[in-house]
């Protein structure tokens, strides 16, 4: 039976038996900004928000996180609370509200600059500040007490998202230990070794083991975790079944690979693509060449230079190329107040403009770099018009915009270039699978990509497609919350709901 928004909604009621559940993750699902006197309620451009709002949507509830935008404030009752989506209203937004000097050292610092690229083999240091490391700390006791408020005394599933809450599961368990608390950690686990470097492991390790159930995207990040907890706490892992014991209480680590609605992306494309299509090649002077194009957050881990290096071979390589297609690349600006990501973003500027100049003829840009946001109707435009899309990621816990653009393509062609180092490159075999450090294979993969022929496309599409429709967001859902439901007592077995 496939995986729809009924089937997710039958689970919920029958295996969470009446319990409330409750998200918290960092970023909000809709943001409310000013426009001149008016008050705008937009979507952020986020992986983890696309994903888990169809999911929210289906199980009513409460979503914790940060209030962010700057007519938040404007639009919540007296308990920071605001109904949404705001066209038709299911589940309930409370907002946090966090001081710059919090946002500063908590999100920043010790979430952005020392946990994530110490969990991210992309040869970029972290940096340990202990003053960060105390911001962390008192934001994560801020979304507990927001979480023991929003539950009350009701028994409750609080469903935390991510590396910004290390602390958060065992916060939770120490005020209500009746409390089933679940948590999906969205990026990868380091290797033992490397986690070893952070002056405060014991710690978070300790914070995590709060959790009933924590999860990653694969098998290897969970290994990872077991194999950290054995080295450096005092606790039984069982790696037969998956767990670790800590203080007598138990804590499943499982594998729970997260996905998107492709209904949803589907349905954000224009209902006459051609005019839509052709308007934006003439915005940008694209003109009628084949589009490769990558979609990502300005990070260090996207691969962007890698990227631009391979364009950059292929061009050299097969000069004969040149004028034949164009790379337009969308990177949002992302966490500029953080040096590396500044750096990152003048250093990409810099190499755009040398491969342009070095390969471009006339009116013609190999590159087209847009540092701009793009809402879910353009994203969903430009892979539907595109002859490849480009996901050159040095480390990824998933990545959802390889997913996003074979869900967009209902004509089944269009090529996927994927890193081997994403968890979606475990799913989606079908894709050209190319190492982004290899630069002359890079190169090669982007030409095979121009080159493929259309009923080869449709092949490898076909079967992306069918992969991405089984394994969508209400089944990564489903299967985790009904362990979690297993977990609270509920009547049925861990498995396949029927």
């Amino acid at each position: 039976m496939p995986w729809t928004k009924d089937r997710l909604e039958s689970v919920v009621r029958e295996r969470l038996d009446g319990l409330k559940v409750v998200v918290v993750a960092n970023r909000e699902p809709y943001v409310h900004t000013y426009d001149g006197d008016a008050i705008r309620c937009l979507r952020p451009a986020s992986g983890l928000t696309t994903a888990l709002d169809p999911v929210m949507r289906v199980c009513g509830g409460t979503w914790v996180a940060h209030g962010s935008g700057n007519a938040d404030q404007a639009v919540v009752d007296e308990r920071d609370r605001v109904a949404v989506p705001p066209e038709c209203p299911s589940y309930t937004l409370r907002r946090v509200w966090l001081t710059k000097a919090e946002e500063q050292g908590y999100y920043y610092g010790f979430a952005n600059e020392a946990l994530w690229p110490l969990c991210h083999i992309a040869y970029t240091r972290p940096k340990f500040d202990r003053a960060d490391w105390v911001q962390y700390v008192e934001v994560n006791r801020k979304f507990a007490d927001a979480v023991l408020d929003e539950v009350g005394d009701e028994p409750a599933l609080v469903f935390i998202q991510d590396y910004h809450f290390a602390m958060l599961p065992r916060m939770l368990k120490n005020a209500r230990d009746d409390l089933v608390v679940a948590q999906f950690w969205h990026i990868p686990w380091p290797n033992r070794e490397t986690f070893r470097v952070c002056p405060w492991q014991d710690e978070i390790l300790d914070g995590l083991l709060g959790n009933d159930l924590l999860a990653f995207h694969i098998q290897y990040h969970c290994n990872n975790f077991l194999n950290t907890v054995d080295r450096s706490l005092e606790s039984k892992v069982d790696m037969e079944h998956f767990s670790v014991t800590r203080g007598g209480r138990t804590t499943l680590v499982r594998p729970h690979p997260i996905s998107i609605a492709p209904e949803l992306v589907a349905a954000a494309l224009p209902a006459d693509v051609a005019p839509e299509a052709m308007r934006f090649r003439r915005r940008l002077r694209l003109g009628s060449v084949p589009l490769l194009i990558g979609v990502d957050r300005v990070d260090y881990t996207k691969g962007i230079p890698e990227r631009f290096a391979a364009v950059d071979r292929l061009l050299t390589l097969y000069p004969e190329l040149r004028g034949t297609f164009t790379f337009v690349q969308v990177g949002a600006p992302s966490r500029v107040h953080i040096p590396a990501y500044r750096h990152l973003n003048e250093d990409i500027a810099r190499q755009v403009d040398e491969i342009n100049w070095r390969h471009g003829q006339l009116t013609w840009r190999p590159i087209v770099l847009l540092n701009e946001h793009f809402d879910a109707g353009q994203v969903a435009l430009l892979y539907r018009i595109a002859a490849g899309c480009v996901v050159s990621s040095l480390h990824d816990g998933m990545n959802l915009v390889a997913k996003e653009f074979i869900a967009a393509r209902d004509d089944c062609l269009g090529t996927l270039v994927l890193s081997p180092f994403t968890g979606a490159a475990r799913e989606l075999t079908d894709a050209i699978l190319v190492n982004p450090y290899a630069v002359d294979e890079f190169a090669e993969a982007l030409r095979l990509a121009l080159t493929m022929p259309p009923e080869e496309q449709e092949r490898r599409m076909r079967r992306m497609r069918a992969q991405i429709a089984d394994n969508n967001i209400y089944r990564w859902a489903g299967m985790l919350l009904s362990e979690a439901g297993k977990l609270a007592g509920a009547r049925q077995p861990v498995g396949e709901p029927v």
